[in-house]
């Protein structure tokens, strides 16, 4: 059997709250109904964050309760604090995500705190969460450069990494937030990371401004990380970082992956659907160079 990748799709959130449109709580209901069918079996379903900081993501806690639960599906909601945490726990959800950075220009940016006092938030939600037996995952923004201070100590990324898994963060998200790396710069990340915790734990998130996305992938692999974040239609960008782009599609990544031999569990025809439907409803072009080739391959 082929060597699996795990695929976390984050359109629904990342993706999403970079949109300008302000999509209908159906609209993004029928895009995880959509995803759904994909074979994907991670899926970020939105934000329980304050609608008036982030109005894409408005009554994400609701959204997740009109959802058909899956035992092949695991869904999740980012909750940034304690109040987040609990409306999530209320719908009955058994994965949050928990978010700071390795840059302290951004984290202030970002969630108004420095990075030891978003460590300090988590607390609650850490200790909140081992008490109702639901998963953390931690995302680190900014491991290579960031809009505000430029490059970033890897040792840093490394710290920031370590620490949130000594929270006891099951697995921690790396973002490359503003899509310059190279994978040179992201061996090295990694290098540092790999220093201090197993590849099992880590997760990488590739935006792809400069088209390096699946390049820096591609690194990643050789170096055993098995866990990549990735958004359908490469939804996305990021409020906090001016230019920044989508995230890397789903349907690029599943390319690379297929065609190098993992194993994945996404059904194509589907997986495509999904791109096509959020594509026409958000009436934008679709980023993913595969989804093109595909559907004029189609046409042909």
């Amino acid at each position: 059997m082929n060597e699996f990748v795990k695929i976390v799709e984050v359109g629904p959130r990342d993706g999403l709250q970079n949109e300008k449109i302000l999509l209908t709580l159906n609209d993004r209901k029928n895009l995880v109904l959509d995803l759904m069918k994909t074979g994907l079996q991670h899926i970020e379903v939105g934000s329980c964050v304050s609608a008036k900081w982030v109005p894409q993501m408005a009554n994400s806690d609701e959204l997740f309760a009109q959802l058909p639960q899956s035992p092949d599906i695991q869904f999740s909601l980012l909750t940034p604090n304690i109040k987040g945490f609990e409306s999530a726990l209320a719908v009955g959800c058994k994965e949050v995500a928990v978010f700071t950075a390795a840059s302290e220009s951004f984290t202030r940016k970002n969630i108004n705190c420095s990075i030891d006092e978003s460590f300090e938030k988590f607390a609650d939600v850490m200790a909140a969460a081992k008490a109702n037996d639901v998963k953390v995952r931690g995302y680190v923004s900014c491991i290579v450069d960031c809009p505000y201070e430029g490059a970033i100590d890897s040792q840093q990324v490394a710290y920031v990494t370590k620490r949130l898994f000594d929270m006891g963060c099951y697995e921690v998200s790396l973002g490359e937030t503003i899509g310059t790396a190279t994978p040179d710069r992201v061996k090295k990340v990694w290098d540092a990371c790999l220093a201090e915790l197993d590849p099992q734990i880590l997760a990488g998130h590739f935006h792809n401004t400069y088209g390096m996305a699946i390049a820096n992938i591609y690194q990643s692999l050789q170096q055993g990380i098995r866990v990549f974040d990735a958004s359908i239609a490469g939804l996305g960008g990021c409020p906090y970082a001016k230019g920044a782009s989508g995230n890397v599609s789903t349907e690029d990544l599943y390319y690379l992956l297929s065609r190098m031999g993992f194993e994945t569990g996404l059904h194509l025809d589907a997986l495509m659907q999904a791109s096509r439907n959020i594509s026409q409803v958000l009436n934008r072009q679709n980023p993913s160079n595969y989804a093109n080739a595909y559907w004029q391959s189609r046409c042909a």
